[in-house]
């Protein structure tokens, strides 16, 4: 078991991992490469690769596991919005730093919680607000170019809208995310990114040749597939919790990276705030890894029928969180996540 967990955590670290090469070697390649391509690209390369190990995949895949009709209309908004984010992502980099659009993507928790709270009345702990006051906190910073004014960065915004799409895609996802994660992740790539390319040959962007388009797509297929790929591996043995925890390490890989192969020199806006997205992200790892876990417990009663006693015992288990400012016990019961066996 010891075992296994670790290769789940190195699998979730490779999700993060993947995912943060995308935005330094996407500022690079969009010197040669219009943001709308480039975005296309990316998506294509997902859902080719995707689709490949998907052809040796299928033969093991239960019919129930597949899209039906009852998902389509959770699929298309998954697809629009995975058009709309990564032609934004693209914008916001070649307008802005790398490093910055690196950070802003912890952006995406915020988003993603808001939206399951006004959509779909998901409950938000109270240290997944403190969380998210300082994630947004960070990205205003940000926000602002560096200099003698204030004046707001619209590579930061593009970014920032990125990130509101990732979250209503993420919720729309989650309807289907229990059907088949290849099938979906084949149709994410080659709808949104067919979509893209369309888009971008009506707005006149000049079409990359193949020697531009090849590595793109290879990004695409290491970036966006093989990180959901990992992601998902991770998932089976850790849970949705805990591994998007150790995904949070995303952005700030991404900074590392563009530090080293951008070689950009963080400001002391910058530097400020990372340190307060730094707070947050650890805030979101807190409530994931610390607070929210399962207990099981073992009840047992005694009856007597027909001149004979007889003895049940009933185990479930329920997921709570833990509180420090509770004196008696540090936690307190969630009865609507009781499951009984």
């Amino acid at each position: 078991m010891k075992n296994k967990n670790i290769t789940a955590i190195l699998y979730a670290l490779a999700a993060a991992s993947f995912y943060a090469i995308n935005v330094p070697c996407s500022k690079l390649m969009l010197e040669n490469i219009a943001p709308t391509f480039m975005a296309a690209f990316l998506y294509l390369g997902a859902g080719s690769g995707v689709g490949i190990l998907y052809l040796f995949h299928r033969k093991k895949e239960r019919k129930e596991e597949r899209l039906d009709r009852r998902d389509l209309p959770y699929a298309a908004g998954m697809v629009v919005l995975d058009i709309i984010a990564p032609i934004f992502l693209m914008a916001g980099v070649s307008l802005g730093t790398s490093s910055n659009a690196s950070l802003l993507g912890n952006f995406e928790i915020v988003a993603t919680t808001l939206i399951a709270l006004l959509l779909f009345q998901e409950k938000v702990s109270k240290m997944l607000w403190s969380a998210i006051g300082f994630i947004t906190l960070s990205s205003v910073i940000l926000s602002f170019e560096a200099g003698g004014s204030l004046t707001f960065s619209p590579g930061s915004l593009f970014v920032l809208g990125a990130t509101v799409c990732w979250g209503l895609e993420n919720n729309c996802t989650r309807s289907i995310s229990e059907k088949s994660t290849y099938q979906i992740v084949t149709i994410k790539g080659l709808c949104s990114g067919t979509g893209s390319f369309v888009i971008a040959l009506a707005m006149g962007e000049e079409l990359p040749t193949a020697q531009l388009i090849l590595p793109a797509m290879l990004l695409g297929f290491v970036s966006y597939g093989l990180s959901i790929f990992t992601y998902i591996r991770a998932q089976k043995t850790l849970g949705a919790a805990k591994t998007s925890a150790y995904y949070a390490a995303a952005p700030f890989i991404g900074v590392l990276l563009s530090m080293i192969l951008l070689r950009e020199t963080p400001s002391a806006v910058y530097a400020a705030a990372l340190l307060v997205m730094i707070f947050g992200t650890a805030f979101v790892v807190y409530d994931t890894l610390v607070r929210s876990h399962t207990h099981e417990h073992v009840h047992s009663f005694t009856h007597t029928h027909g001149g004979t006693r007889h003895t049940h015992t009933i185990v479930h288990s329920h997921k709570h969180n833990h509180y420090r400012n509770d004196e008696k016990h540090g936690h307190r019961h969630s009865l609507k996540s009781l499951e009984k066996y």
